[in-house]
């Protein structure tokens, strides 16, 4: 597994090339950053570099991350039972987990973000160019830096708050958690007044950071802070101004034909080209079903059946089928070619125990679909899954794939942060500074869309609702994690340590008798998955050992690692 670490991504930020002259004379073909900002163009290509930062150039970096903040909920399991490839070290909760190098990778991917903003908010100033351009596209970085501080604060809790481009970092220390986020705070405040709004940008613009997007991340830093009076405020800027609206249809929430959509404010850009470009998507083929022959996948992240169980006992059944896949399920949502999943079934399964087993009506002895009529089925075969599901907002229809369908290449965008999440978090910065009115207004519009009827209740009755409502709206959308280990009980405890440890309630269920068919039968991945939770030390990720090491031990570990 490479890593990289903040030393290198400050070094790396300074300069385009580095190099001794060479007969006098500059290395051709590469960027001096002494000489490189001199113009407009300049500009706009470096910024397009720190946006690039997002999601790195493969998917180890950060894309592997985004499924990891579900693995350590009761959302989804690490699932791959062929491969281990680092995620189980912190999503079961080993002690090891300081050496990991997933954890290690998106220190460092985040730093060098947080230093070419840097370098480009130093540089930028001195640029003769038109001054609103100008101030915009600095106010893009400062937002991208704010953005990458927020990723780091959530995770590690308070980090070296670097500002201002650096050749090394001896004894670096870490900043206060609550020094890093004022910073937060008050830039995606300052830019919230520079960034135009998205209706403002033309089609060739789509994805840049807008006013909705930082007022969203900063009402989102306030709530996760328990600031509910400061949230509210702030994100009822974003639904004041009236420049996002819901979806008709939430299976068009994650559709690849509606990237940037009414909804969205705030996503990963992509873009399918041929080779030898890596310019779209990982986490479809990532996520996707492991030897299925129709556009394999590597099966990590697959979703719980208490995720499951939680759409069933709410009679959620629309967001249901646009989230999760199942073995033996006879369509999935949107895909009009379930032919080709049973030409690549049949030389591998029909007529076999497993197609009988999986695919099978129950009325013939098997645990499938209950119709006698059925001919074909999508097979995520349990022996190789443990939960024998994969995550159907990441899934791209046969008909709608790039040519080259492998990593990097699908045009799916990862959306960060969309109109729905804002309503809830406006419904539970009302419900906690005792506006239930409100609450249930902006609850119930997001309950509304997929066909659920309102909800009536107050108090803690309305905060339980609102925090069931995001779960199921926004499943492996990298909310559940920080959610849960916010949320507290009325003892004051966290729903994480509810959920884990050797008492907690997902662990139970589990290893219980009613577990799960398929995640009882495939051990591959152990189903007593977080009875190693400790609070408060898994209640944050530990700080890497390589970036302690590299800082000669100036800066220090989180509590319990």
């Amino acid at each position: 597994m490479k890593k990289t670490m903040i030393f290198a991504a400050i070094a790396a930020a300074m300069t385009f090339s580095s190099c001794d002259d060479f007969l006098s004379e500059e290395l051709r073909g590469t960027e001096n950053i002494e000489t490189y900002f001199q113009s407009a163009d300049d500009v706009n290509s470096y910024v397009l570099g720190c946006y690039f930062q997002l999601d790195k150039y493969d998917w180890w970096q950060v894309s592997q991350v985004y499924l990891l903040e579900e693995m350590m909920t009761d959302n989804a399991w690490d699932g791959n039972t062929q491969q281990e490839d680092g995620y189980r070290e912190v999503s079961h909760f080993y002690p090891t987990a300081p050496n990991n190098g997933i954890l290690t990778n998106f220190w460092g991917a985040r730093y060098q973000g947080i230093a070419s903003c840097n370098t480009g908010i130093e540089r930028v100033p001195g640029v003769e160019m038109n001054e609103r351009q100008k101030n915009i596209r600095l106010a893009e970085m400062r937002f991208l830096r704010a953005f990458y501080y927020f990723d780091l604060v959530k995770n590690f809790g308070g980090v070296p708050l670097i500002t201002t481009p650096m050749a090394s970092a001896p004894g670096i220390t870490r900043n206060s958690l609550e020094e890093c986020y004022a910073f937060i705070e008050k830039e995606l405040s300052d830019v919230a007044e520079i960034l135009p709004q998205k209706s403002e940008y033309g089609a060739a613009d789509m994805g840049r950071a807008t006013r909705g997007a930082a007022l969203g991340f900063l009402g989102k830093a306030q709530l996760y802070q328990g600031k509910f009076a400061e949230a509210k405020a702030t994100l009822w800027k974003v639904i004041e101004e009236n420049e996002y609206q819901l979806m008709d249809n939430f299976g068009d929430v994650w559709s690849v034909r509606h990237n940037n959509n009414a909804e969205s404010i705030f996503e990963i850009q992509t873009k399918f080209e041929a080779d030898p470009y890596n310019v779209g998507g990982c986490l479809t083929v990532i996520s996707g079903c492991r030897e299925c022959n129709v556009g394999d996948g590597w099966a990590w992240g697959q979703p719980s059946s208490d995720l499951e169980n939680a759409y069933i006992a709410a009679g959620d059944t629309e967001r249901l089928r646009w989230t999760i896949i199942k073995t033996g399920d006879r369509t999935i949502a949107g895909e009009t070619r379930m032919s080709d999943y049973y030409n690549a079934n049949k030389s591998k399964y029909v007529g076999t125990e497993a197609y009988k087993n999986y695919c099978k009506p129950v009325s013939e002895g098997g645990f499938g679909w209950a119709s006698n009529t059925a001919t074909t089925c999508f097979i995520a075969d349990p022996s190789i899954h443990k939960s024998a599901r994969i995550i159907r907002k990441f899934y791209v229809p046969v008909a709608d794939r790039p040519e080259v369908y492998n990593i990097r290449k699908v045009q799916l965008n990862n959306r960060l942060l969309r109109y729905a999440d804002v309503l809830l978090m406006y419904a539970e910065a009302c419900n906690e500074t005792n506006d239930d009115g409100n609450a249930r207004t902006y609850l119930n519009k997001v309950r509304n869309r997929v066909g659920l009827g309102d909800v009536t209740s107050s108090g803690d009755e309305l905060r339980q609702a609102i925090r069931l409502e995001r779960r199921l709206e926004l499943a492996f959308e990298s909310n559940r994690l920080y959610d849960i280990r916010r949320w507290k009980d009325a003892n004051g405890k966290t729903v994480m340590e509810n959920l884990f440890g050797p008492n907690g309630s997902f662990v139970k269920y589990n290893t219980g008798e009613n577990a799960d068919m398929y995640e009882k039968a495939n051990q591959g991945e152990s189903s007593d998955k977080g009875i190693r939770f400790q609070a408060p030390r898994d209640l944050i990720w530990p700080i890497p050992v390589y970036e302690i090491e590299h800082s000669n031990y100036s800066i220090t570990q989180n509590p319990g690692w």
